[in-house]
C-alpha cells in the first residue's frame, strides 16, 4: 500500500514547469528579531515552473535606488545580543551583480597597436558584411541576392534547432526536477548497496503499476510507469559508476558549497529572497556557506548583510561578509568584485582547515533564487566527473522571478534569453558560462580568480580557465533551473533604456574575440583545429548578433531597389529578382512559425499571470509574441552592434548600476 500511495503521489504531482521560487514572507518589521521559521528537510520542489534617446533616459539620476529600509528591519540593538552560531568575517570587499550592472564609457589609455589591431577587427568585418549588400548590388546583384536567400536558410535552420533544442531541454529539465537529488547525492557513499536497492524496488513498482492499469487507475499507473523509468535510469548509471575505473568518487559528506553573491545597491528585500531561497535548499546545513561582498564603502550594504546573518546565520555552516577596497588599477564591477572575494575565500576557508578541491563555490547574482535541489544535483554531477577540476558547472537562467511585472518590451528580452540559454545547454562544447554558475574552489586558485580588468566576468572567466588548462575546460550543462530578475526601473522609459544598456553590456563579450586570438596565439599546445573551431564559434555568435536582423529584413530589398534606382530595373526584372522577395518571405515565415513551440514552452515554465489582471491584459500577454521581430531589433541587435562599433572606435564600457525592483 505504501508503494501504490507513492505512485498516486507522483501521478498527482504536476509534471509541467510553472513558476520560479514562491516570494517569500514580508521582512519583518521594527522591533525583536523575528525567527525564522524552521524550514523542513524537505521542502516540495516547486514547479518549472535611437540609442541617444535611450542613454538619456538611463542617464538620469536614479532615485529611491538606495532607499534605507531600516524602518522596516530588525533594529541594531535588537539583534546585537541573538545567538551568533555561525562565522562571521568581515574583510575588505566588493562586487556588483551581473545582472544589476550595465556599462558606461570611460577613457582608457590606448592599447598597444596589436592589441588595438585585434579591438578593431570584429567591428569592420560586422560593418563590411552590414554595408556588403549595398555595394555589390550596384555591379553585382545576383551575388547579394544569393547570399541573402543563403542567410535566410541559414536562420530558418537555426530557428528550427533552437525551437528543438527548447524543447528537449524543457524535459529534461523536468525529468531532473522529478528526482530526489539529496538522495542520490548520498547515496554515492555506498554504490552497491543503493544498486541493490533500486534492484529490489524495480519489480515491486513494476508489479504495482501494472495492477495499478488493471484497476483502471490510469493516473495512479501513469505515476508508476515514470518512476519506473527513473528507477531503470538510476540502475544504467550505477551501473556506469560501478564500472569506472581510477579514481574512486570522493565521499559527498566531504564536500562544501559556498555561495559567493556580489552586490551593490541591491535592496534589502531582494537579497533576503535571495538567501532565504539558498536556506530553503533540501540538503544539509553544515555543508553549505555563504559569502556576500559588498563596497568597504557602502554602508547600507554592511547593514543589509549584518541582518540577513541573524536572520539567517544559524542555517549555515558560515556566513561570511567581504568588503572590497576598490584595489587600485581595477575595472570596477563583478569582475573584479569576484576576484578579490574569491582569494580572500580561498585564504579564509585554508586557514579554517578546509581543503580546497573539497569546497564548490557557486558565483551567485544578487537578484537570483536557486532551485531547492540545486545543491543536491550540483554534487551528484560534481562528484561524479572524473574531470570536475577542469570544469564549470552551468544551471539554465530563467529570468521569470518579475516577469509579469516588467514592459513588454523587457519581458520579450528576458523569455529570449530564457529560451536561448536553454539551447546552449544542448550544445556543452559550445557553451559558455554566463551569470551565475559553479566551478571547484582549487579550480579557482589554479586560474588565478577572475580578471580585475574585464566586464564581461562570466565568459572571461571561461575563456581564463579554457586556456590555463590548454583547451581541456569545458562547461557542464545543469538541467536545473536559477531564476533571475528582468530588468525594471522606476519609469517605463527608463526601463527601456536600462534594458538597452545592459545588452549592450552582454554584447560585450565582444572583447573576448581580441582575447582569444591573442591567447590562441600564445598556446601552441592546443590543437590547431580546436583553436579555430572554438574561435569561428565564438565570432559568428556576435557576428549575428549584430547583422541577423538587417540582412533577414531589409536584404531582400536592397539590390531591388538599387537596380530600380540605378540600373533602370535590369535585375529586377529577372527570374530571381522577382522571386527574391518572395523566397525570402517564405522562409521567414516559416521561421516565425516556429514561435509556436516557444510559446508553448514558456507557457509551460512561466509563472501564472497575476490574478488581479482581467481579459484585456491576458489577451496582450498572448499577442505580445507578434512585436518580437521589432524588439529584438531593437533591444537586442542594435545594442550588440552598439557595443561592436565602440570597441572598433576605442569608445570603452565601463560599470553602471542596473536597475532591477
Amino acid at each position: 500500500m505504501r508503494v501504490a500511495e507513492a505512485l498516486e503521489r507522483n501521478a498527482a504531482a504536476p509534471v509541467t514547469a510553472a513558476e520560479p521560487v514562491a516570494t517569500l514572507e514580508p521582512v519583518p518589521a521594527l522591533g525583536p528579531v523575528a525567527t525564522l521559521e524552521p524550514v523542513p528537510a524537505r521542502e516540495p520542489v516547486p514547479a518549472l515552473g535611437p540609442v541617444a534617446t535611450l542613454e538619456r533616459f538611463a542617464a538620469a539620476e536614479p532615485v529611491a535606488i538606495q532607499e534605507r529600509v531600516t524602518a522596516r528591519l530588525p533594529a541594531p540593538d535588537a539583534v546585537a545580543d541573538a545567538p551568533r552560531t555561525t562565522a562571521l568575517a568581515v574583510i575588505p570587499g566588493f562586487a556588483d551583480s551581473s545582472g544589476a550592472q550595465a556599462p558606461t564609457e570611460i577613457a582608457r589609455a590606448p592599447a598597444p597597436r596589436a592589441s588595438r589591431l585585434l579591438e578593431i577587427v570584429p567591428g569592420v568585418v560586422t560593418w563590411a558584411l552590414i554595408l556588403a549588400p549595398v555595394v555589390l548590388s550596384f555591379g553585382y546583384p545576383e551575388i547579394v541576392a544569393w547570399f541573402v536567400l543563403s542567410f535566410d536558410f541559414y536562420w530558418f535552420y537555426k530557428a528550427v534547432v533552437l525551437v528543438g533544442s527548447v524543447a528537449i531541454a524543457f524535459g529534461r529539465m523536468r525529468r531532473v526536477m522529478a528526482i530526489d537529488w539529496r538522495t542520490r547525492a548520498f547515496s554515492l557513499a555506498d554504490l552497491p548497496a543503493r544498486r541493490a536497492e533500486v534492484e529490489r524496488l524495480i519489480p515491486l513498482v513494476r508489479e504495482r503499476t501494472a495492477q495499478l492499469a488493471t484497476d483502471g487507475r490510469r493516473l495512479a499507473a501513469a505515476g508508476g510507469r515514470r518512476e519506473l523509468d527513473r528507477l531503470v535510469a538510476e540502475r544504467r548509471e550505477l551501473d556506469r559508476l560501478l564500472a569506472r575505473r581510477g579514481e574512486a568518487i570522493a565521499a559527498p559528506d566531504r564536500l562544501w558549497h559556498v555561495a559567493l553573491i556580489p552586490t551593490y545597491t541591491e535592496p534589502f528585500e531582494k537579497l533576503y529572497e535571495t538567501v532565504a531561497a539558498l536556506a530553503r535548499t533540501d540538503y544539509p546545513t553544515e555543508l553549505r556557506m555563504v559569502a556576500i561582498i559588498t563596497r568597504e564603502t557602502d554602508l547600507e550594504g554592511r547593514e543589509n548583510v549584518a541582518r540577513l546573518r541573524e536572520l539567517f546565520g544559524d542555517r549555515f555552516l558560515h556566513f561570511f561578509h567581504i568588503l572590497d577596497p576598490l584595489e587600485p588599477g581595477i575595472v570596477v564591477g563583478k569582475s573584479s568584485a569576484m576576484a578579490y572575494g574569491g582569494r580572500w575565500l580561498y585564504r579564509r576557508l585554508v586557514g579554517l582547515g578546509f581543503d580546497p578541491a573539497e569546497v564548490v563555490v557557486t558565483d551567485l547574482d544578487a537578484d537570483y533564487r536557486v532551485h531547492p535541489q540545486y545543491f543536491g544535483y550540483l554534487t551528484y554531477t560534481f562528484l561524479t566527473d572524473p574531470d570536475r577540476f577542469r570544469r564549470l558547472f552551468q544551471p539554465v537562467p530563467m529570468f521569470h522571478n518579475n516577469l509579469w511585472a516588467t514592459p513588454i518590451p523587457v519581458r520579450l528580452v528576458a523569455v529570449g534569453a530564457t529560451h536561448v540559454q536553454m539551447w546552449r545547454s544542448l550544445t556543452p562544447e559550445k557553451l559558455v558560462s554566463f551569470s551565475s554558475y559553479a566551478v571547484s574552489l582549487r579550480t579557482l586558485h589554479e586560474v588565478d580568480y577572475w580578471a580585475t580588468d574585464a566586464i564581461p566576468e562570466d565568459s572571461r572567466f571561461y575563456w581564463k580557465s579554457f586556456f590555463r588548462y590548454s583547451g581541456e575546460f569545458r562547461a557542464v550543462p545543469l538541467f536545473i533551473p536559477m531564476y533571475g530578475d528582468a530588468v525594471r526601473a522606476r519609469s517605463y522609459p527608463r526601463t527601456l533604456a536600462q534594458q538597452y544598456l545592459q545588452i549592450r553590456r552582454w554584447a560585450w563579450g565582444i572583447t573576448d574575440i581580441p582575447y582569444y586570438i591573442h591567447n590562441a596565439i600564445r598556446h601552441s599546445e592546443i590543437p590547431r583545429r580546436l583553436r579555430i573551431r572554438r574561435l569561428v564559434d565564438l565570432w559568428l555568435d556576435h557576428i549575428n548578433w549584430a547583422i541577423a536582423p538587417f540582412v533577414m529584413i531589409f536584404g531582400s530589398n536592397i539590390p531591388l531597389v538599387i537596380s530600380w534606382q540605378f540600373g533602370a530595373g535590369r535585375f529586377a526584372q529577372t527570374t530571381l529578382g522577382q522571386n527574391l522577395p518572395i523566397y525570402a518571405s517564405v522562409l521567414l515565415t516559416l521561421a516565425f512559425c516556429c514561435l509556436l513551440v516557444l510559446i508553448y514552452v514558456e507557457d509551460r515554465i512561466c509563472p501564472p499571470r497575476p490574478a488581479s489582471w482581467g481579459l484585456w491584459q491576458r489577451l496582450v500577454s498572448r499577442l505580445q509574441w507578434l512585436l518580437l521581430p521589432l524588439i529584438g531589433l531593437v533591444f537586442s541587435n542594435l545594442p550588440a552592434l552598439d557595443a561592436q562599433t565602440r570597441l572598433m572606435t576605442g569608445r570603452y564600457l565601463e560599470y553602471r548600476v542596473t536597475e532591477k525592483a
